[in-house]
């Protein structure tokens, strides 16, 4: 029980990470210390439309690393398009299915029981969401404090984690993503096809647990700039990611 608490009380949280308007509330600020996070209205609309949210940066901001082109088409194209098919699948859906509630948690939560349709795109809209606030420019670099010693108990070493988490992302077949999780109290990498992700409860998904880092290795994510090279890629995004949110992700989620 304690376990379906967490991971419910974490997918709130997790679900609020946004990318627009930074809001001043004393109840972010004491459940993240990252800037970019907003009150969970903005992400979690109770009978009300998803919407897309704001980048925190320009779209060249993580230039030379990821090129502006990818990023816009990226956010304002492919992620516009989930946003709006989750929307226009919710419209048309059995209320029955949902009773009502059109928040991540109870669409993961009933994701094997949901048309294609809203599981798909509801996983596209919050896969990306979380990873857009994943980047920032001038970032990259190692964690610190207690992720940091979280890192080394679980995998001996900063670069052996790195090494391994690279691994995972090279040998997903086609599309999909890459990720760090914390599962019942330790680290864990994973990978999940298409627009699935670790939260959903499904029989496919191997490894379940709470979203601290991941990575898009869908072609679209870097094709324009890479084109096949997908190594090459990660090598890069490396060198964006943002700590800070990741060490708030990891502190939510103990």
């Amino acid at each position: 029980m304690k376990s379906d608490n967490s991971r419910r009380s974490f997918l709130k949280k997790s679900a609020v990470l946004t990318i627009g308007t930074i809001v001043s509330s004393s109840i972010v600020n004491n459940a993240f210390a990252s800037p970019t996070l907003i009150n969970k209205e903005s992400a979690i609309p109770e009978g009300e439309k998803f919407t897309l949210p704001i980048l925190p940066y320009n779209y060249d901001a993580l230039e030379p690393h990821i090129d502006k082109l990818t990023m816009e088409i990226h956010h304002s194209k492919h992620h516009q398009a989930y946003v709006n098919n989750l929307n226009k699948a919710l419209e048309t859906a059995d209320a029955s299915l949902l009773g009502g509630s059109f928040s991540f948690e109870n669409i993961f939560d009933k994701a094997a029981k949901l048309p294609a349709s809203i599981r798909n795109n509801a996983g596209g809209h919050y896969n990306h969401s979380l990873f857009w606030i994943l980047m920032k420019p001038n970032s990259g670099g190692q964690p610190k404090g207690k992720l940091a010693e979280a890192i080394n108990t679980s995998f001996g070493s900063f670069d052996e984690f790195k090494k391994q988490f690279t691994d995972v992302s090279m040998k997903i077949f086609g599309s999909g993503w890459a990720w760090l999780v914390v599962t019942n109290g330790k680290l864990a990498i994973t990978s999940t096809p298409n627009q699935d992700n670790p939260v959903m409860k499904l029989d496919s998904i191997v490894v379940k647990g709470t979203p601290i880092i991941t990575l898009d290795v869908w072609e679209h994510a870097y094709y324009l700039k890479n084109q096949n090279r997908r190594a090459e890629y990660i090598a890069s995004w490396w060198n964006v990611l943002n700590w800070e949110a990741v060490e708030s992700l990891f502190a939510a989620a103990k």
